[in-house]
């Protein structure tokens, strides 16, 4: 284990709990420094802060596991921090059997994502540290989880930062083509193998529900509808019809399956279109909504493209708005870090100035909690979801 030393006066947020140390940070590394390698952190007085894994090419040196001297290397390790994360999950989600089994940091595995779908696990490595600990990580997974099947969804941008391959590869038993999951009674077809992130999204649960006390008897826009979530809620929960939009063809005859296989599909329908034209068409040809829902993918994954992203969400809200009947709602969310939650306040309030709709807030939200937010780790933090409503 290689001894790294951060310069004086920079241990102050690591101290309070983030687990980033970064390359301008550090003072000095003794040892090999080799991508992946286990390190001990100490601040400038020779006093242990913590175990972490070190990439020398990342702009993220080092990524703290532990704060106190412990084997870090071992499955024994992963076990034991698989069953804390296990345990917080089944005790918020007694009766689920598919959720976000480990989120990162907020597991206090930095680097590592781990998503349940039903007796499947589909994971991602997004580190050097974590991916050549792929086998101990395997054995635990294994241990804990006793899964059919475990597939690694390693085709993300950031493995690249990492000096990583992209790639998506079986690391355990069988992955089936589709697997059904339940969530809030209601049954979705997920590809595991080609679907987004993980192969789909787990972050929205609670804020599904958002829908039963507004949408019953009103016509639903879910944009960005991806496999047709928020449409699929809307229609059991009530709407007299829904209609999910996305760009992608794959993902909209997903979302068709998805609405029948809840028997919905006479009053859930999907198109495949850009939102951002279908939206302008909507209010051309006339259409209003009882209830919109704008969930698209994140516009902003830097801080270089604040503005351009700002935008983006200032025009797709704006045309959410203007398509809202007297008394509807906007349930309106962004998924970017960067684009914090008083700045995309401001957004909507712009939207609404520009739309000249009198438009009032009626609530805000985040992510589920089987997605933990450290407050030490402000980054833990991405999803914002507003209810608005015209008067």
């Amino acid at each position: 284990m290689i001894k790294i030393t951060l310069k004086k006066n920079e241990d102050r947020r690591i101290k309070a709990g983030h687990p980033w140390v970064f390359s301008n940070e550090i003072s000095q590394v003794e040892g090999e420094r080799q991508p992946g390698v286990a390190a001990e952190l100490f601040d400038a007085g020779g006093g242990l802060i913590g175990q972490g894994y070190y990439n020398p090419h990342s702009l993220i040196a080092l990524r703290l596991l532990s704060r106190q001297q412990t084997d870090i290397e071992s499955a024994g390790f992963f076990e034991q921090r698989l069953l804390a994360a296990l345990h917080h999950r089944q005790s918020l989600y007694p009766a689920l059997s598919t959720f976000r089994a480990v989120y990162g940091e907020s597991d206090f595995l930095p680097g590592l994502v781990v998503d349940k779908y039903g007796d499947y696990l589909s994971v991602q490595l997004l580190s050097t540290g974590m991916e050549q600990r792929r086998e101990q990580l395997l054995e635990a997974l294994i241990r804990v989880f006793s899964p059919k099947g475990i597939i690694a969804r390693n085709d993300v941008a950031v493995r690249s930062l990492e000096g990583l391959e992209q790639k998506v590869e079986v690391l355990q038993g069988e992955i089936p083509d589709l697997v059904e999951v339940e969530e809030n009674g209601l049954r979705f077809l997920v590809d595991l193998r080609e679907g987004q992130k993980t192969g789909g999204f787990l972050d929205q649960k609670e804020n599904h529900l958002l829908l039963r006390n507004i949408c019953q008897g009103r016509d639903v826009l879910d944009c960005f509808c991806y496999a047709g979530s928020w449409a699929v809620h809307s229609g059991y929960f009530g709407a007299a019809s829904a209609l999910g939009i996305d760009i992608s063809a794959r993902a909209v005859a997903q979302a068709a399956r998805n609405a029948e296989l809840n028997g919905l599909s006479g009053r859930v329908l999907f198109e495949e279109c850009d939102a951002f034209d279908r939206l302008r068409t909507l209010k051309h040809e006339g259409r209003r909504f009882g209830v919109v829902v704008m969930d698209p993918p994140a516009f902003v994954k830097s801080r270089k493209n604040i503005a351009e992203a700002t935008k983006g969400y200032l025009t797709v809200n704006r045309r959410a708005l203007e398509l809202l009947e007297p008394g509807g709602y906007l349930i309106t969310c962004s998924c970017s870090f960067h684009m914090g939650r008083e700045a995309f306040r401001e957004v909507l309030t712009s939207a609404a100035k520009v739309a000249r709709r009198e438009v009032r807030l009626v609530s805000t939200h985040s992510q589920s909690p089987d997605h933990p937010v450290l407050l030490s780790f402000p980054e833990s933090e991405y999803l914002k979801c507003f209810v608005l409503q015209v008067v």
